[in-house]
């Protein structure tokens, strides 16, 4: 046998002590957001630390202004190193009534389709996903007694309320941090028995305009006609920011977004995921963006604008004829690859600004924007990770961009120079941040195995 082998002999012969482990894990409840849980969460700290230290990491808490920082390192001479990432904290269990069972007293359940489950806060999102490479780390020092590459291991406390003190940790620590990649294991698989790495995030502009005109309501009777109406205003510019094929009209928008190669597009186009699976759930059918693009494209590839709320004049209930004297509205910008969120937000106040009549005035109020984070397509590491899970799987995986944002991918970037494989194994179905949270333990098994073969990939 190989040392691979040996190792995946390994995690399967200790399943079931894996699972003790983490249902120990499972049973300290780790609520960020609630002080009344803050000796729960230094004591999940304090239980990750020991067990780390058992498998031969030098592992420490680590103290910030909030919940302490677990970080361990192993290294190893000649070899790659990585940084993997994962929180200890959970979700607030409300509402509580929902909960057939106790949150914080993991068990296995059969679904209605026959599947084993492990139910628990924190199962999937994301004590369970962090065990399945703790575990792979465990399953490499039985069958070799060491690891395959170095390893650090980060796992903040605050995730679920912000991350407010990890930015600061990794700007003190960043020469402990050293490494060639990072992994985080914080996301969804493309479905049961599909695996996926999420290889870009979009970043993020996001901006509240007032229009003025009059000094104060005014009746429509008297000055309807004559006086200019914000709300017509707002609405025509908002209506000009897209074309009529969906594309943004910012002079500039598009610099920086990246082609995708067209073997990537075949694959996306492979998925099947058209309007009618996407939209239909929730009632529509025709896709609102760009008419040249597929809807998988739509969704996490391409830069997107929307008006996140608009409002003005009088909105409550029965009749009120006026002319708002302002009106409002909330704008967002998915950013993608090497646009600049600076340009973008200049772009969009001269685009404002170029259309406002000369007796009205505008007011901006940018908040904190976000460039987007693209991994390499033609990446090494991307390519031994997608091999080593297609070897587990059975299937290639789903290299796919994610709509949204994940804020530690970004300061992994900003500060330590790294990029991340973004690799999970949670479903969409696992409930998470609602009542009766799971992970399929199918899902935790072949976890396991995956970090075992990435791991082993990595290494070269």
């Amino acid at each position: 046998m190989s040392d691979l082998d040996r190792a995946l002999a390994a995690a399967d012969d200790s399943l079931e002590k894996s699972l003790e482990r983490l249902f120990g894990l499972l049973r300290i409840p780790s609520i960020s957001t609630d002080p009344a849980y803050k000796n729960g969460c230094r004591e999940t700290a304090d239980w990750l630390k020991r067990e780390l230290a058992t498998l031969g990491f030098e592992a420490a808490l680590r103290e910030t202004p909030g919940h302490p920082v677990v970080l361990a390192k192993q290294p190893k001479a000649g070899a790659p190193h990585v940084l993997f990432y994962g929180h200890y904290d959970v979700q607030p269990v409300d509402p509580i009534e929902k909960w057939e069972t106790p949150p914080f007293e993991p068990r296995i359940a059969t679904t209605k389709e026959g599947k084993k489950v492990i139910v628990a806060r924190g199962s999937s999102d994301d004590k369970g996903q962090v065990m399945t490479f703790v575990e792979a780390c465990r399953a490499w020092k039985a069958a070799t007694g060491e690891l395959p590459v170095g390893v650090t291991i980060l796992l903040e406390g605050e995730e679920e309320c912000g991350s407010i003190n990890l930015p600061g940790f990794l700007d003190e620590a960043k020469e402990e941090l050293a490494a060639d990649v990072a992994l985080v294991c914080d996301t969804t698989m493309w479905g049961e028995g599909a695996p996926a790495i999420t290889s870009s995030l979009r970043g993020l502009v996001y901006e509240e305009i007032t229009v003025r005109a009059a000094d104060r309501d005014l009746h429509s009777g008297m000055y309807g006609g004559a006086a200019r109406n914000p709300l017509h205003v707002l609405s025509k510019i908002v209506a000009d920011l897209h074309d009529a094929d969906g594309r943004v009209t910012l002079p500039g928008f598009y610099d920086g977004v990246p082609v995708v190669p067209d073997t990537l597009r075949e694959e996306w186009r492979a998925l099947g995921l058209d309007a009618a699976k996407f939209l239909g759930p929730i009632g529509l059918s025709i896709p609102a963006g760009e008419s040249d693009r597929m809807v998988i494209e739509q969704i996490q590839s391409r830069p997107t604008c929307d008006v996140n709320g608009m409002w003005g004049g009088y909105t409550g209930a029965g009749a009120k004829t006026v002319i708002a004297s302002e009106a409002r509205a909330k704008v967002s910008f998915r950013l993608v690859g090497d646009q600049d969120p600076s340009k973008v937000k200049q772009a969009f106040r001269a685009f404002v600004r170029e259309r406002l009549p000369a007796d009205c005035s505008v007011e901006f109020e940018g908040h904190k924007g976000s460039k987007a984070i693209q991994l390499p397509f033609d990446s090494p590491s991307l390519a031994k990770a997608r091999a080593a899970l297609a070897d587990e799987w059975g299937v290639a995986p789903v290299t796919i961009g994610s709509g949204g944002s994940i804020p530690v991918v970004g300061d992994f970037k900003r500060t330590l120079g790294l990029d991340t494989l973004l690799i999970g194994f949670a479903l969409d179905d696992d409930r998470i941040h609602s009542p009766n949270e799971k992970y399929d333990l199918e899902s935790f098994r072949k976890g396991v195995r995956s970090w075992i073969r990435i791991l082993a990939a990595l290494a070269g």
